[in-house]
């Protein structure tokens, strides 16, 4: 057997090899390196014309711990963070750097999770160490649930999107937000009522946002699991991740014991999520991709049961 060797390149050295695309020799230093001597722009005093709504960063990756009712109840998940704070017309700017040094300070500690209060003493913290009366922080993450299918009782998992958000403000206190967004199937109450039989169904969308009190905070119950039982539960049908044809015989039926139009889906969550204590705001929107037209159909609510109070 006769093998044919090729002769190797010759390749100039690392070095020379970065010299040839482009790389220079340092020029010599003349500014300070220790950080006391440094220029500090952003702490610049003057009149920067106009306050700044919110001034911070944002699509920051980063890994949390999330806890539950429901399995798996302990969880690693990543989150998307923002950080945010207001900005006065005297500063030229904020230390972007301290968002992510408390970030990290709170993850050597392992602390870092997504729970309320964890989140309201951060963005207090976060204030003082940026100086400033108010902070916020957002965090979004999925959010993966255990479901088990009807008959077979094989398990899966299935997740929500979830978002927290705090806002602490020095005068006015914390404002507490949260969204859940999960999958249902809906079964369209025409379709059903005007064919001879069978009637054709949808995967949905169900999109929660509510604005919280304290009782989120002190609530035995975890509120992610609240949210999802009040979109899944005035649902058609819940999705699986795992059906056997005796589940399958069981969602088709469900589904068409319960027909929904988008509107009955905001209407029903909606009267879920005023009956929580702990919700004083909310809005409730879905969204079905018709498997017969060529468009979706939505339709939302929104509801603050704080007017209730007014007059």
């Amino acid at each position: 057997m006769n093998t044919k060797f090729f002769p190797l390149k010759q390749l100039p050295s690392k070095a020379e090899r970065h010299k040839l695309f482009g790389s220079v020799l340092p020029v010599p230093r003349t500014k300070p390196i220790e950080k006391s001597q440094m220029a500090d722009l952003q702490n610049t005093k003057k009149d920067f014309l106009f306050d700044l709504d919110a001034v911070g960063i944002s699509n920051v990756k980063h890994p949390l711990s999330v806890t539950g009712d429901l399995e798996p109840k302990i969880q690693s998940s990543i989150a998307n963070i923002s950080f945010s704070t207001s900005l006065k017309s005297t500063s030229k700017g904020t230390n972007m750097s301290r968002f992510t040094e408390q970030l990290s300070t709170y993850y050597r500690q392992g602390v870092f999770q997504a729970d309320w209060q964890l989140l309201k003493t951060f963005t207090k913290e976060l204030a003082d160490r940026l100086d400033q009366q108010d902070a916020t922080i957002e965090l979004q993450f999925p959010w993966f649930f255990e479901r088990r299918g009807p008959q077979s009782d094989l398990a899966g998992l299935n997740h929500a999107d979830i978002t927290m958000k705090v806002i602490y403000d020095y005068q006015t206190g914390y404002t507490l937000s949260a969204s859940l967004s999960a999958l249902i199937t809906t079964l369209c109450p025409c379709s059903k009522e005007i064919s001879e039989y069978s009637a054709h169904n949808q995967r949905g969308v169900v999109s929660i946002d509510v604005e919280l009190n304290e009782g989120a905070v002190q609530a035995e119950m975890d509120w992610k699991t609240l949210l999802l039982e009040a979109a899944e539960s005035n649902a058609s049908a819940r999705i699986h991740p795992v059906l056997k044809r005796p589940d399958e015989k069981m969602v088709t039926e469900q589904a068409y014991e319960n027909p929904r139009f988008v509107e009955d889906m905001v209407r029903l969550v909606a009267a879920d999520l005023y009956e929580m204590d702990m919700v004083d705001k909310f809005q409730v929107a879905c969204r079905n991709e018709e498997s017969i037209h060529m468009h979706d159909a939505i339709a939302s609510v929104t509801y603050d049961k704080r007017t209730e109070n007014l007059g």
